[in-house]
């Protein structure tokens, strides 16, 4: 009986690994893409350079976004002026976080890397995503690095120049909102009892429920976000709390489409049972992928405890 329940867990360990490598849509902090090989279809990859940067810190990000062959990429740099015109930003804006952008085949969804995580102070690769993909970016990975520490909001900028000088216009509103959401989530973060990745889940949370009821009114927003905030225990001023609304809101005004973000997070669960269905598992398997890990250290407690008595 225990060989057997070993085996099982062992097969939904093996799923669980199988699923991490195939279909996540913010990968972990990791070294830039290849970009050895040009997609013919789609084009080469798009690298962005904070303006700023002097000449060694070109070069440094140049090694740490795996850019080998200047010819099989396209280069732009990222100014104060870009801000201006892209997110309503100040021109005297220091741009020093840079951006690869390699765009993929549609569904393969968004790809986040934070190549120096250490010195990307402020904006994770879960606000980066929500932020991206509020301003209508998909199906792309995006490498973002800085060789000195920044807050790591100009590369938001860079990504959107990426996409503009390539032809793929994005929409303004959009791009000055995910921005506005990338300074909500990053003044929200520094809030007491707040951390980056409660802000990151807040969002997520918010947007899936947008996608599921499509709020008509401020005052549905604003039913959505309490409960999103007292479903995960966060408490925030009236002040913070009205910015999230308002922020909110004016995703509802601009009737942007969340089920994106919705099924990126669901086709992992979908997948998963997919994949447990092709190995002819039985109709109960499925309910113990939800409590994988309590079962799976459970079963390697028993079998230790049954070793050893």
């Amino acid at each position: 009986m225990m060989t057997k329940k070993i085996s099982k867990l062992l097969i939904i360990t093996l799923i669980a690994v199988f699923m991490l490598g195939t279909n996540l849509s913010v990968s972990a902090d990791s070294g830039a893409s290849d970009t050895s090989s040009i997609n013919e279809k789609l084009g080469p990859p798009i690298v962005v350079y904070g303006a700023q940067l002097s000449d060694n810190q070109r070069a440094e990000v140049k090694n740490l976004l795996n850019v080998k062959d200047q010819d099989q990429v396209d280069e732009y740099d990222v100014s104060g002026q870009d801000a201006v015109k892209y997110i309503n930003g100040s021109p005297n804006s220091n741009m020093y976080s840079s951006a690869k952008i390699t765009r993929q085949e549609a569904g393969n969804g968004l790809t986040i890397n934070i190549v120096t995580p250490d010195n990307i102070t402020e904006v994770t690769k879960e606000m980066y995503a929500n932020a991206l993909l509020t301003a209508g970016v998909e199906n792309a990975t995006v490498d973002v690095a800085s060789p000195v520490k920044v807050s790591g909001h100009s590369a938001l900028t860079g990504i959107y120049k990426a996409y503009d000088v390539e032809g793929e216009q994005l929409d303004k509103e959009r791009m000055e909102l995910a921005n506005d959401e990338l300074d909500v989530a990053t003044q929200l973060a520094n809030k007491e009892g707040m951390n980056q990745e409660k802000v990151s889940q807040l969002l997520t949370d918010i947007k899936k429920t947008i996608a599921e009821q499509n709020p008509a009114t401020k005052e549905e927003v604003e039913q959505i976000v309490q409960e999103q905030m007292d479903k995960l225990e966060i408490t925030l001023s009236d002040k913070d709390r009205q910015l999230l609304i308002d922020l909110i809101d004016k995703m509802r005004d601009l009737n942007i489409n969340f089920d994106q973000v919705k099924n990126q997070l669901d086709d992992i669960t979908s997948a998963i049972k997919d994949k447990a269905d092709e190995l002819g598992l039985d109709e109960g398997f499925w309910e113990k992928v939800g409590n994988f890990f309590r079962e799976l250290f459970e079963a390697i407690s028993n079998f230790f405890k049954g070793l050893f008595s």
